[in-house]
């Protein structure tokens, strides 16, 4: 007896059917081996944590992409896209779970750390911070760009040896502990802007995600499978409402920060602008012009007696319509000796 061919429709069907149970298996937490998996989850999770934050206080450039590639954060958000392009209600309240409990695990992770810290941990005082809390909207198109590419090696085999940059490129774990770090040393507006990193990146798996979900053809896989397919179609474009709505929302701060960093920038370059004139044919050379809290700019020169006209560079610079009562110059003199040149310099 034999069986009647399938035709090209059902084949696709099965094909695409292997290929949820391949996804399923690769970012659900269930199954028999479902308490493993979650060993496995907080165990690297609060390792990579403790790495990341390490990396952090040590301004470890390495030590954080390490850190990056450890953390398995990705899988529960990938978890939760998924579910929701198949309407798992079960598995996307699990993914869900540990995605939040899992960020809330490495903002205390880095909360700890920081209590051991002598030094505080903030943007002022360390690169790695300074990178992480003043996101753009730069930072969610790289955010998006990338989800795609996760999104696509977690549906095709073949280019799956791309995660490890995914892991890497795709910031998690670290915005977190620098939440924590921040929180610690009281910097708070610091601590939501690394927070607001963390979501971008989450908000744009999601929505990549799920296009790249409906590109493929799964979105529709549950929808054939159901008995009432309105009532699917219907839940479906609920979801895609949802990320949508979780894109522009997340899009909105990141706007407004973009545009507080353009005019940061601006005013750090008129600032810049002014003390190099002031400081030109003298013995005095701008050493840096670093961003402060509540909009303040702190610029350091140093050089030797006699000092440069202060009163002048505050009165251009008022002149010119910046707000000087935020700006704040420090002269630090310096004194070079060598061998042949004892002598001390005049003051």
């Amino acid at each position: 007896m034999t069986t009647p061919a399938s035709t090209p429709r059902e084949s696709r069907r099965g094909a695409k059917l292997n290929s949820v149970d391949y996804m399923r298996e690769a970012v659900l937490f269930e199954g028999e081996r479902v308490r493993a998996q979650h060993t496995r989850f907080w165990l690297l999770l609060i390792l990579a944590s403790i790495i990341a934050t390490a990396g952090v206080v040590a301004d470890s450039t390495a030590t954080v992409i390490g850190a990056m590639i450890v953390a398995p954060l990705m899988r529960p958000i990938q978890g939760t896209m998924l579910s929701t392009v198949l309407g798992d209600h079960r598995n996307l309240m699990r993914s869900m779970w540990l995605m939040v409990a899992g960020a809330l695990a490495a903002i205390g992770v880095g909360f700890v750390i920081g209590l051991i810290v002598i030094q505080p941990i903030t943007a002022a005082t360390n690169a790695q911070v300074a990178a992480r809390v003043s996101p753009g909207v730069v930072d969610l198109l790289a955010a998006l760009a990338t989800g795609v590419v996760g999104s696509i090696a977690l549906l095709r085999s073949d280019i799956s040896d791309t995660l490890p940059g995914v892991a890497i490129a795709i910031s998690l774990v670290p915005p977190l502990v620098v939440v924590g770090l921040t929180f610690e040393s009281g910097a708070w507006s610091q601590g939501l802007g690394a927070l607001l990193l963390f979501v971008t990146n989450v908000a744009a798996i999601l929505a990549t995600g799920s296009v790249v979900m409906a590109i493929y053809g799964f979105a529709n896989v549950r929808i054939e499978m159901a008995e009432d397919k309105e009532a699917e179609r219907r839940r479906r474009a609920r979801s895609y409402l949802t990320t949508i709505v979780l894109v522009v929302i997340v899009a909105v701060p990141l706007s407004y920060s973009t545009a507080h960093t353009i005019e940061s920038r601006s005013r750090m370059g008129r600032v810049t602008s002014f003390v190099d004139d002031a400081t030109q044919g003298t013995r005095w050379d701008l050493v840096s012009v670093t961003p402060r809290e509540a909009g303040r700019i702190h610029v350091i020169v140093k050089g030797q007696p006699p000092l440069p006209d202060m009163e002048k560079v505050y009165q251009a610079m008022e002149d010119d319509g910046l707000d000087t009562s935020l700006i704040e110059i420090e002269l630090v003199p310096t004194y070079t000796f060598d061998s042949e040149h004892l002598e001390t310099p005049e003051t």
